[in-house]
């Protein structure tokens, strides 16, 4: 369905809002409240150009109805045809592919056992528990908890119900003991699942919705405040603390009356939020989740649920093993191996990626690639519409587009070509690394630490992506005319330089983007890709065509053209180069091969082994979050020595840049025919990476 591929870009239509038509009828006074118009993508973008103009006639009748004459009558006319520059069988190949690649990660990093996640455990390489993609079927919607309650249930439907019911009734007795006891346990002495209820229940009184708790009410100085983020009170005796100092707002109680005293009040809170959570489908979840946990329902109930619910075609040969073997395991590997249960359903990282294809040539995007895709043909259908938002795999958001990532050392070239510029290094000197850069207050450890990289030049640094050679160029972009070390002149050097590449604003496609930021902090950490610094898939892609065209840098579009219905051209979209940066071919030549050397003598060289057009490319990876996987990039170009179109993918929470780097050597082999798009759309998920990279 090539519609799921494209709906990212060309977006979806509605009824146009009121703000909307305001705006609308600024340029367009015909517009009026029963228009449909475009609501997102390309079919916002354009809206004028795809709005036809509406006839008109006007018409006489008599008393009894009847037509008498018919005046001032104008036929309607369509509206214009936008031709777009993405290659149909490229978009929907490279949609396909990029599903086929997140299956492959998921099948190497779901484990059948339970997983420990520390706070030191490596970004690139954690694992996911089994029973985490089993909640994931009920978390993220794919089995309906309605049809487990309906008389048109299975009897492997029913018994999870029956099972979930019996839970929860023994779940909101020990509540409702607990919160009314008159010495009640604190927090860190509960049970790991009832203390987990008793937390949802303070969030769910102090959510926007509710407001009950008034959270910028509580001093957060208190003994009591103290205690509760200690887990050393108990939320009965927190409440209570509460409504003596005012932030439980006991008039959001709809009761119609008035409490004598603290313990009416709180009786009547208890009563309330118990009330409230029987009929909230994310407490209902979180009862799921431990229920699963405990291996009370199992995953081989779950799986059976799936052919009864119609998810999964009814097979009986699978159902019959799955019956018989009990491993759901084994099973939910396989429909994951054949993408009957996608990235996407899961929800599980990684389960988005953007890939973007641009023609360096002309500034042209060939593919803007963003899974998960939506059917735009169905958004009309409220039910699909109300799917697609509660999914938590986030269909109507743009990977590529709107997902801005630290890029990390995919920006160490734009760092090598400021050093190169500023002259802070030459092209054969060289920096010692040794492991950890002590020269600022807050030392930073190269990825090799506790070994070290030893002399290395600017191609050696980007081969190795040592991080001590691009802090120490940070370092140097910092230092004044007398030797001093000044951050923010560092700084200024690099937004310099970031900003002659187009990192300083939006890349150009019409479609929604969100704006780039520049680091301003930590010179150091900023010449590695990190800081702060954040940028968008489309953004790196306009970018590393820079580095590969040696300085061209376009305003992409998606745009080819605009004609009229009959065929007549209005207006050419050809991009425009918006700048050029003036650097030395010796910078460009230097800074080139190392990006080639990534390639062919680097950590990626038996990954990109077996392609057959040469490429350079830099992978990147960034850490957001210490209990999730890391960020993916890969920026990249080919041919190296010819440069026609460049591939940028980004993964997010993708672990490791190798499975970015492994989207875009298919891309590569899809573009330049090593494979095609029947042979594409005829396979299962994809071989993952089989080497890490480290950057």
């Amino acid at each position: 369905n090539d519609s799921i591929a494209f709906a990212p870009i060309i977006g979806y239509t509605g009824k146009v809002q009121e703000d909307q038509l305001e705006e609308l009828k600024k340029s367009r006074p015909d517009y009026d409240v029963n228009d449909i118009v475009g609501t997102t993508g390309i079919e916002a973008a354009m809206e004028q150009e795809l709005q036809g103009t509406k006839g008109s006639k006007t018409i006489y009748k008599d008393s009894r109805g009847r037509v008498r004459e018919t005046l001032n009558e104008t036929e309607s006319k369509a509206g214009n045809d936008i031709y777009l520059t993405q290659i149909a069988g490229l978009q929907t190949g490279i949609y396909h592919l990029v599903e086929q690649s997140l299956a492959g990660v998921l099948l190497k990093t779901i484990l059948p056992g339970d997983v420990e996640i520390t706070s030191t455990t490596d970004g690139s390489n954690m694992k996911i528990p089994v029973k985490d993609a089993y909640f994931q079927l009920i978390n993220n919607n794919i089995l309906s908890l309605k049809h487990f309650e309906s008389e048109e249930a299975s009897d492997v439907e029913k018994n999870i119900n029956s099972k979930f019911l019996s839970s929860r009734d023994q779940i909101f007795s020990e509540l409702q003991n607990e919160l009314m006891s008159s010495h009640p346990a604190t927090l860190k002495d509960l049970d790991q699942d009832l203390a987990a209820y008793m937390y949802y229940i303070y969030t769910y009184l102090a959510s926007p919705t509710v407001g009950i708790i008034k959270e910028d009410l509580i001093d957060q100085t208190s003994q009591e405040y103290l205690a509760w983020k200690a887990d050393e009170i108990s939320l009965r005796d927190y409440l209570y603390y509460g409504i003596a100092n005012g932030w439980v707002d006991t008039t959001k109680l709809e009761t119609g009356s008035k409490y004598s005293n603290a313990d009416d009040t709180f009786r009547t809170l208890v009563d309330y939020v118990l009330a409230e959570l029987k009929e909230d489908r994310n407490f209902t979840k979180r009862i799921y989740r431990y229920l699963i946990n405990d291996d009370v329902i199992t995953g081989q109930e779950l799986c059976l649920a799936l052919f009864d619910q119609g998810i999964l075609e009814y097979n009986e040969e699978d159902i019959n093993q799955l019956k018989a073997t009990g491993d759901a395991y084994a099973f939910l590997m396989k429909k994951i191996s054949t993408l009957e249960i996608t990235p996407a359903q899961l929800a599980l990282a990684p389960c988005n990626a953007g890939v973007v294809v641009t023609d360096i040539r002309t500034g042209e995007v060939l593919a803007l690639v963003s899974y998960p895709g939506y059917d735009n043909n169905r958004i009309g259908d409220s039910a699909y519409f109300s799917q697609l938002q509660n999914d938590l795999s986030l269909p109507l958001y743009n990977n590529a587009t709107q997902a801005k990532k630290a890029p990390g050392s995919t920006f160490k070239p734009l760092t090598a070509v400021a050093a190169l510029e500023e002259h802070v290094i030459g092209i054969d000197d060289t920096i010692e690394c040794t492991g950890r850069y002590e020269e600022i207050d807050t030392p930073i450890k190269c990825w090799i630490y506790p070994g070290r990289h030893g002399p290395l030049n600017m191609v050696g640094g980007l081969l190795n992506s040592c991080n001590f050679f691009f802090a120490d160029l940070g370092h140097r972009l910092s230092m004044d005319a007398e030797g001093n070390y000044v951050p923010s002149l560092g700084l200024d050097k690099l937004h310099k330089y970031a900003a002659m590449f187009g990192l300083d604003h939006k890349s150009g496609v019409e479609i929604d983007e969100l704006e780039p930021q520049i680091s301003d902090i930590d010179p150091e950490r900023s010449a590695m890709g990190q800081g702060n610094h954040a940028y968008t898939n489309v953004q790196l892609s306009r970018y590393v065509a820079a580095i590969a065209s040696r300085g061209n840098v376009f305003e992409l579009s998606l745009l080819d053209k605009i004609t009229d219905s009959e065929g007549n051209l209005i207006k050419d979209y050809t991009p425009e180069i918006s700048s050029h940066i003036d650097a030395a071919d010796s910078t460009w030549d230097t800074v080139q091969q190392g990006m080639r050397e990534v390639i062919a003598s680097g950590t990626a060289k038996k990954l990109f082994a077996d392609l057959e057009v040469p490429i350079a490319g830099k992978t990147g990876t960034a850490q957001e979050a210490k209990n999730k996987p890391n960020h993916a990039f890969f920026i990249s170009y080919a041919p190296y020595n010819n440069p026609e179109i460049c591939v940028t993918v980004n993964i997010p929470y993708g672990y490791s840049a190798s499975n970015a780097a492994n989207i875009a050597k298919s891309v590569y082999q899809y573009y330049y025919g090593e494979i095609d798009l029947e042979s594409i759309l005829n396979a299962g998920a994809r071989d993952a990476a089989n080497v890490t990279i480290r950057d």
